[in-house]
């Protein structure tokens, strides 16, 4: 069984984050649970793969989207700690950093992750922490 994850979107300013996507740049992006990044020894430009579940809003805490699809996602050219969000999905879901996703980690370089087990991840955000105090939009267009 994968592991499972909720973690934050970690990211620039919206309006950057809106440049920077249309540009196809770096806008957004994740922290892979150190488990998985010490038992892989993932490097930089390692590809991530499986299930988007879900997407929460930092406004109230609560599932804005429920994409249940699959990505395959490549860590940053300086570490493999850090899974970049390609600009696709960061306009079509309209994201910030002050959203929260919820996934499934199947493979990592095509190696599964905990076959035959079934795992939550340390970087489970708690539910109760979901609503942030200040958040900004996403800024379309």
């Amino acid at each position: 069984m994968p592991e499972k994850c909720r973690v934050v979107v970690c990211g620039f300013d919206p309006m950057l984050v809106k440049a920077y996507a249309a540009a196809n740049m770096r806008a957004c992006w994740w922290h892979i649970s150190d488990e998985l990044f010490e038992e892989f020894d993932i490097q930089p430009g390692a590809k991530v793969s499986g299930q988007l579940l879900k997407i929460y809003s930092g406004k109230d805490g609560q599932e804005c989207a429920a994409p249940n699809e699959a990505f395959e996602w490549e860590t940053a050219k300086e570490t493999g700690l850090v899974v970049l969000i390609p600009s696709d999905v960061i306009i079509k879901y309209e994201l910030t950093e002050f959203h929260f996703l919820e996934m499934l980690i199947e493979k990592i370089d095509g190696k599964k992750v905990y076959p035959g087990e079934e795992k939550i991840s340390k970087k489970m955000w708690p539910e109760k922490m979901m609503k942030l105090d200040y958040v900004l939009d996403y800024v379309a267009g």
